[in-house]
């Protein structure tokens, strides 16, 4: 189990059960936890999905909405409280949708995270390991997926990559 201030980094493919299992990472940590969720839900399937995800959750977490500053929500924490930010390419979405700067508001997201103030614990898909995108929106989300993951993989003390709900350690 990581210490009481890093970072661990769950990645992997959709449906790979990435969420699952940082879930179980964050709950080995005594409770109060904090759930960092980043979608929006624009129509009926993400409402569906947003509902599941709370439906699965234990009793003991509280639940923070920070589908664009998520910088802002990590600097609000409070130290030393277990932190499940899920996930980094819906926050990615989100900023292209919006035509922010994506590379700018990576970098500051992936500086904020060097400096966990406790186990956090950070969700996200990897989307570079099927094929070449037919539309320039798609690709460029990839683009910048493939660099935002890197970031955090680097900054992240420790990354899990998930296939076929099965924890790969990576880093």
């Amino acid at each position: 189990m990581p210490d009481n201030r890093s970072l661990t980094f769950v990645l992997g493919g959709a449906r790979s059960g990435k969420s699952s299992h940082a879930e179980t990472l964050v709950t080995a940590h005594p409770s109060p936890w904090i759930y960092i969720a980043t979608a929006q839900a624009y129509d009926d399937e993400m409402r569906e999905r947003i509902a599941l995800h709370r439906a699965r959750r234990l009793d003991g977490w509280e639940t923070v909405d920070a589908p664009l500053d998520l910088v802002g929500a990590l600097a609000a924490l409070p130290d030393d409280r277990p932190v499940l930010i899920d996930c980094l390419t819906l926050w990615l979405s989100n900023h292209m949708l919006a035509e922010h700067d994506v590379d700018a508001e990576s970098w500051r997201l992936s500086d904020a995270l060097s400096r966990p103030r406790g186990p956090w614990f950070i969700v996200s898909n990897e989307v570079g390991l099927g094929i070449v995108p037919d539309n320039a929106l798609a690709r460029r989300f990839r683009d910048a997926a493939g660099r935002l993951n890197q970031a955090v993989a680097a900054v992240a003390g420790s990354v899990v990559f998930m296939v076929a709900g099965l924890p790969m350690r990576v880093k």
